[in-house]
């Protein structure tokens, strides 16, 4: 049972079939002038045409990075070189560990992270101030939060940086494929491995009027070496995909979510982070006091069931979440779940009912006191 998929979902059959007819008809170099490469250009050319065409881009603005993390890197250097005379970058607290990874080696550690309130939402009083201070290259806003779900208020974010002139970069990783592109952006970066592409491409989409220089090699491009063609078929057909089944699989995710939320806070020391109606539909996280987050992933994998814990931007090993840490929630001891829309009410069912004996067993075997 597989529900850690915020950030790398399962492929369908539909998909995994576009991905061999990719194979099949775009396996060689889209750049050279022989009949086999005009077909992989062609194939290439009408997928990035699909995928712009659902971020509410114009395809020669939307380009193909080997990753999101590197999508992310390219476009913070790329806005931020073409700023000159201004040397700072105005994040909020609770973006991805590569954005502000990135913003600070660009901008040589100079990035102001802003804060957010409980439920993950951003400061909008500071972030006007921040930015209304001349030395400002850009802001970076998520459209939802990877971890916790909630979902920023970007019309009023955008208000605010077009009245102070600094482009905003949208990280919309965790949302595009499971609800209405976001509007408001000057730049935004999705993750065809979300939505239930493959691994190995990112995003970037950029407005006719964002001024970007490359700050790379000459001759590279967003991807240096060029991408694989059948990966980027794959992608734009799981987009489309999702697309067809937007509205009703939002609606039962969100149902699913929500009976999780409900259940989760019914149990003793369990904490339920986020927005609770501003939200991704298929995110949720909650923390349980006196409970190793390893050891709860670790049992719940021995039950055959799949969740994320610790950081969501962390692989190797399971740090606390910075982002818990941002909107003052327990960062140790939290349960991440990201549904896939293969996910049945059984399988829910089957969570919420052995949730409690887990949590339960745990704090037993570590001699933690009874929780109220």
């Amino acid at each position: 049972m597989f529900l850690d998929a915020s950030g790398s979902a399962p492929m369908t059959n539909r998909t995994l079939e576009a991905f061999q007819a990719g194979l099949a008809d775009g396996w060689t170099d889209p750049a050279r002038l022989h009949t086999e490469s005009r077909r992989a250009r062609q194939l290439l050319d009408a997928s990035r045409e699909a995928i712009a065409e659902a971020l509410g881009a114009r395809p020669e603005h939307t380009h193909l990075a080997h990753s999101p993390h590197a999508a992310i890197e390219r476009v913070i250097a790329g806005v931020f070189t073409a700023r000159r005379g201004r040397d700072r970058i105005v994040a909020s607290a609770v973006e991805r560990d590569a954005t502000l990874h990135a913003a600070t080696h660009v901008a040589a550690g100079n990035v102001t992270t802003v804060p957010v309130d409980a439920r993950g939402h951003l400061d909008l009083e500071a972030f006007a101030a921040e930015i209304a201070v001349p030395d400002v290259a850009l802001a970076a806003v998520q459209h939802a939060n990877h971890e916790i779900g909630t979902v920023q208020r970007l019309a009023d974010v955008a208000a605010l940086t077009a009245a102070a002139k600094v482009p905003l970069l949208v990280d919309a990783t965790a949302s595009i494929g499971h609800g209405p592109s976001p509007a408001h952006w000057d730049a935004l970066v999705a993750n065809p491995a979300d939505w239930g592409g493959p691994a190995g491409l990112g995003i970037v989409a950029l407005r006719p009027q964002t001024r970007w220089l490359p700050a790379w090699p000459e001759g590279d491009d967003w991807a240096p070496g060029g991408v694989l063609v059948p990966a980027v078929l794959a992608a734009a057909v799981a987009l489309q995909e999702r697309r067809e089944e937007l509205d009703a699989t939002s609606l039962r995710l969100h149902g699913l979510v929500s009976r999780v939320r409900d259940a989760a806070a019914a149990w003793p020391g369990v904490d339920v982070v986020g927005d609770p109606d501003e939200r991704l539909p298929h995110v949720v996280t909650f923390s349980c006091l006196y409970v190793d987050g390893e050891a709860l992933l670790t049992r719940l994998d021995r039950e055959g069931i799949a969740v994320g814990s610790g950081s969501a931007c962390t692989t190797s090993t399971l740090e606390p979440s910075r982002v818990l840490a941002a909107v003052g929630a327990l960062s140790h001891g939290n349960v991440r779940l990201g549904l896939h829309p293969g996910v049945t009410d059984a399988d829910i069912d089957r969570l919420v009912a052995l949730m409690p004996r887990v949590i339960a067993d745990l704090r037993a075997e570590a001699g933690a006191p009874e929780v109220a």
